[in-house]
């Protein structure tokens, strides 16, 4: 193998010691360099000439005069190089050397290659002292020679460096970015293939090469294109931990995705972003004189994931890591502007999300200051000129306050006029002014303010790509506009133009899901108000993206708070339901109505989709999903760590385990008769609800309160409630709850008259009108089953229990109330009921676990003295066939609470109930260590549970905060597989409801035989029974405060 041009030393050996190593081969080693001590190892053979080895002789000549030639061209190039004049006669005379070298050498001749990097070397050193200038015919051949040897081969990476190398001083004096681009992937690549401790890693490593090559990427403009980012990485992945410009590579990666995420707005973008960004935080300890910037950085990008995402965990901490970063940052200090700025923004984020002004004036005063930091001439004076206006029209919006509407248009104007035609940012201060000018209208209605500011949206549209997700922005703004001068013109245009931009911004698919809910809100009420025809594709807009927005949330508890931050998304369900009624389309109400309601059981429910007729389809699919299923599920606890990059690391896998599964769930819509696969119920699909007995949804909504009835076949029935609105509804809520308090101090004799009248009101207005159909249209005959389904309002009244409390009008007997009539149930959604009979395709070994916990833990409750009592009344009236057995004080644990529950068919529950209107997942029963809370029974997944009691108090109250109000302790055992569950609705007196727990069960096993189990769907029954065999034992607000749920 020829050498490769550098001198690491000289060699001098007579002839006789050469010759006197033999055969054998042997090794020279010279001195260390770079920390390298190099090494040839060489075998020295004697070749006598005959007529035989004509052939070999003359190549053996041949090879002598290469190696000659190799050598002279060695030495005349070491004498160029170490030559303090630099006589270019050296140079030439190497170059003549290598050429020949390359001439007797033909392609496939095992020295071409090295004769080709002698060649190709000497001649990049002329090239790097200006003697020579061809850099093209230079690069080509270290391109050919790289090319003849492929990866594998021993010399591939010295190849690499050359090539490296000529790119690199050809990038010093052209100052050609992609030449330094490709040098940086070609460093990348040779690092990984020589070791630490290796010469030429030692060489590359250096200041002029690799270290050179960093220093230089680091310092190109950005571009946010895929090729620019890749380019980032491969620089990120020449910085190893420890490395000085890691820092700066990160930041110059988070700047690139950041921008790729502004003109795209993919949320993996912007997560790698946070994520550089806090690596880059961590290597700099406190004090470092750069950590503020670096601070900076990471909390913009925290504030850029809340507007997308909404999450407030963002928010908080940008604005902590704001102040950390201001605090060092005095008068004078160099990037104090920028501090205050960007902690202005986030605060105006913080007013807009909780409405408290001090974050305005406070948001107000920094950006003032900010701005008195950047005078005419200053780069960023654009900037702060735009974000000084926004928070004088926030303040403005606030308060109603002229000047700072009027100061806002004048510095959005002066920013506008900073920011020209192509600069990146003019979009922003167009429609922000296009913001402003509309509010202005909507005070003055002077209409050159509202032409202009349909002008400035319409500009700042034409200059954004069509993905873009500041466009949306544009369209939000273009449709505030077009809807204000339709209220002052009323052209119907206007209107229909308004409409077309609420459609495009709530459906421009970069923008986060936070701001197109908000927009899609606002369409609704828009269009409920003009009695627009686009009102129910609007509500299907809503609860598509906020199904969507919850998806991306990694646990129960985040989905519930994601959903609870949209001011009004509470009535939604029943707003569209109503909406559909009013346009006679029934059908459309149910699918409506259950989509809304059942949103956060739903998501949940994906998790454990029953896959058996999946299975027969494609067995494939159906491991795929549970596989990943399961993941998730698993993920779901993994995300909620206290540590912020933890968090963050969880969330990303969460969502990129959301994304296979959606990815799975649409091969599976592929397959035949598998088209709606867990997409939201149709019509038909509820109507199996009803299969035993017809379902009664009770709208309670702001525009119409009526009852939709399921039938078990055929088209629903509406039922109009002519005399109740939601604030007669509302008012009958708060006198139920008035009168079952006052209920609680009388004496168990004492007639509840007030309660009774309020019955009357529930039984004469509300359920008599659905009776009527029940009986005259429906045909449904006493004593049948019927579920009902409650909705807002509706939850908080005692529907099973109407009563007219009066005689007949012939004077004999007493007129029958509901529970004379049907056996009435009810049923969180129409889902939750079809899911529950789902699973009751799999008979198990019975099982009844009867748990109490009279002494809880402390702050759970004072103690229950007849919790014993109750539990021994329970095990002697349940059958030796269910293998009854009692869990209760020290065992009666969280952890042993839940694992009875885990694997008992039957439970019976005996303990205080606490529900949680702040967070109702943290609703709970009280046991002896800490509480068991409905968050626990939720990831307690029991398929083969039947029946649960829960005698405890407020066990089936709901959320009042989202469009679940169906989030209680009794619809949670019936998700985690209780097909029956009886529940409670206010406080529970343990003294006397032990009479109703006594006659339930002897219902329950009325007519059994020995061995045989009881059957869960009777519960019904058994406590419409039970509630009237002790109506003189037990108090009427203690009878009705019992409720079945479930089959």
């Amino acid at each position: 193998m020829l050498g490769n041009g550098e001198v690491i030393g000289k060699l001098e050996m007579s002839w006789n010691e050469l010759l006197g190593h033999g055969n054998d081969p042997f090794v020279l080693s010279f001195q260390y360099v770079r920390g390298v001590r190099p090494s040839l190892t060489l075998k020295a053979t004697v070749l006598h000439a005959d007529d035989n080895h004509d052939s070999v002789l003359f190549n053996f000549i041949v090879d002598c005069e290469i190696a000659r030639d190799t050598d002279v061209g060695h030495a005349r190039l070491a004498e160029y190089v170490t030559c303090t004049l630099k006589w270019v006669s050296y140079l030439d005379n190497a170059v003549k050397h290598f050429q020949l070298v390359l001439d007797q050498c033909p392609i496939g001749h095992p020295d071409y290659v090295a004769a080709l990097n002698n060649l190709a070397w000497a001649r990049l050193q002329g090239y790097i002292q200006n003697d020579l200038q061809d850099i093209d015919s230079i690069t080509s051949l270290f391109r050919e020679a790289l090319a003849l040897r492929p990866q594998g081969h021993p010399d591939h990476p010295l190849s690499i460096y050359h090539l490296t190398s000529a790119l690199i001083w050809r990038y010093r004096k052209e100052r050609t970015a992609v030449y330094i681009r490709e040098s940086a992937r070609l460093s990348c690549k040779l690092l990984t293939l020589c070791p630490e401790g290796t010469y030429l890693r030692s060489i590359a490593a250096g200041a002029d090469d690799i270290d050179y090559v960093i220093r230089e990427c680091n310092n190109l403009p950005i571009d946010a294109s895929d090729e620019g980012i890749r380019l980032r990485r491969v620089v990120l992945e020449l910085c190893p931990l420890g490395n000085e410009h890691r820092p700066r590579a990160l930041h110059e990666l988070a700047q690139e995705v950041e921008r790729r995420f502004q003109q795209r707005g993919s949320i993996d973008d912007l997560n790698e972003c946070i994520q550089c960004h806090r690596e880059a935080v961590s290597l700099f300890s406190e004090g470092h004189s750069e950590r503020e910037t670096y601070l900076n950085n990471l909390a913009l990008s925290l504030k850029h994931r809340f507007d997308h995402q909404g999450n407030s965990d963002d928010l908080n901490e940008a604005i902590s890591l704001h102040e950390e970063a201001l605090r060092p940052c005095p008068v004078g200090h160099k990037i104090r502007d920028f501090s205050l700025d960007n902690l202005g923004s986030a605060l105006l984020a913080r007013f807009h999300q909780r409405g408290d002004i001090n974050d305005v004036i406070r948001s107000m005063s920094l950006r003032r200051e900010a701005l008195a930091l950047r005078p005419p001439g200053n780069p960023y004076r654009d900037s702060t000129l735009n974000n000084l206006a926004g928070v004088l029209r926030a303040r403005y919006v606030k308060l109603d306050t002229s000047e700072d509407l009027n100061e806002a248009i004048k510095l959005f104007r002066d920013s506008l006029q900073l920011r020209q035609h192509g600069h990146p940012l003019r979009h922003t201060t167009l429609h922000n002014l296009s913001s402003t000018l509309y509010c202005r209208f909507m005070k003055t209605q002077k209409n050159e303010d509202i032409e202009e500011a349909i002008h400035l949206c319409q500009e700042s549209l034409e200059v954004l790509a069509s993905l873009h997700p500041d466009k949306f922005f544009s369209y939000v703004w273009l449709r505030a506009a077009y809807l204000s001068r339709y209220m002052v013109q009323h052209k119907p245009a206007d209107l229909s133009l308004a409409v077309d931009n609420f459609r495009l911004a709530s459906r421009h698919p970069t923008q986060g899901f936070p701001y197109r809910i908000i927009t899609a809100q606002e369409w609704v009420t828009t269009a409920e108000q003009h009695n627009h025809t686009s009102a129910l594709e609007a509500y299907s807009t809503c609860f598509e993206l906020l199904d969507g927005h919850l998806t991306t949330r990694s646990s129960t508890i985040s989905r519930r708070e994601a959903a609870a931050a949209f001011s009004g998304i509470r009535s939604l369900p029943v707003d569209a339901a109503s909406c559909a009624i009013r346009r006679d389309n029934l059908r459309h109400a149910v699918e409506l109505v259950e989509q809304g309601r059942g949103q956060q059981w739903s998501l949940a429910s994906r998790l454990r989709t029953p896959l058996e007729d999946l299975k027969y389809a494609s067995s494939e699919l159906a491991h795929k999903l549970s596989e990943i299923s399961k993941r998730l599920s698993d993920a779901q606890t993994c995300a909620s760590s206290a540590n912020r990059a933890l968090a963050d690391q969880a969330a990303i896998q969460y969502r990129r385990l959301t994304e296979q599964w959606g990815a799975v769930v649409a091969e599976i819509r592929n397959l035949r008769g598998f088209s709606r696969f867990l997409l939201p119920p149709s019509y038909e699909d509820l109507q199996a609800a009803a299969r035993h007995g017809p379902v009664i949804i009770l709208i309670a909504s702001q525009y119409s309160c009526s009852a939709i009835v399921v039938p078990t076949s055929g088209e629903p029935h509406h039922v109009r409630f002519p005399t109740i609105t939601l604030s007669h509804l509302e008012k009958l809520k708060n006198d139920f709850a008035r009168e079952i308090r006052i209920a609680s101090f009388m004496r168990p004799e004492e007639t509840r008259k007030e309660l009774q009248v309020l019955l009357q009101i529930v039984w004469d207005e509300i359920i008599l009108p659905i009776v009527v159909v029940l009986q005259r249209d429906l045909k449904v005959k006493s004593g049948s089953r019927i579920w009902l389904c409650p909705t807002a309002a509706f939850t908080s009244i005692p529907l099973h229990a109407a009563h007219p409390f009066r005689k007949k009008a012939d004077g004999h007997g007493r007129e029958l109330c509901l529970e004379d009539v049907y056996i009435c149930s009810y049923t969180p959604t129409l889902s939750a009921l079809i899911r529950s009979r789902q699973m009751m395709k799999t008979s198990v070994t019975p099982s009844f676990a009867v748990i109490g916990q009279s002494e809880p833990g402390a702050g759970q409750g004072r103690a229950l003295l007849t919790i014993g009592s109750e539990l021994e009344l329970v095990r002697k009236l349940v059958p030796t066939a269910a293998n009854p057995t009692t869990l209760s004080g020290d065992d009666a644990t969280r952890a042993g609470a839940l694992d009875a529950l885990q694997h008992n068919t039957w439970v019976h529950l005996a303990c205080h109930g606490k529900q949680d209107r702040e967070q109702p997942y943290y609703s709970r029963f009280a046991m002896k260590d800490e509480p068991l809370t409905l968050l626990d029974i939720m990831e307690n997944d029991t398929p083969h549970a039947e029946f649960a009691f829960l005698s405890a108090c407020h066990t089936a109250v709901g959320d009042e905060k989202t469009p679940d109000e169906v989030i209680h302790l009794a619809a949670g055992l019936q998700f985690s597989g209780f097909k029956s569950v009886i529940g409670t609705l206010w406080v529970v007196d343990d003294s006397v409801a032990k009479h109703v727990v006594e006659a339930f069960y002897k219902n329950m096993v009325k007519g059994l035989e020995d061995g045989d189990m009881m059957d869960c769907t009777k519960a019904a029954w058994a406590l419409n029974r039970a509630t009237n065999a002790v109506k003189t034992k037990v108090p009427l607000e203690q009878r009705m405060v019992f409720v079945h749920i479930g089959v």
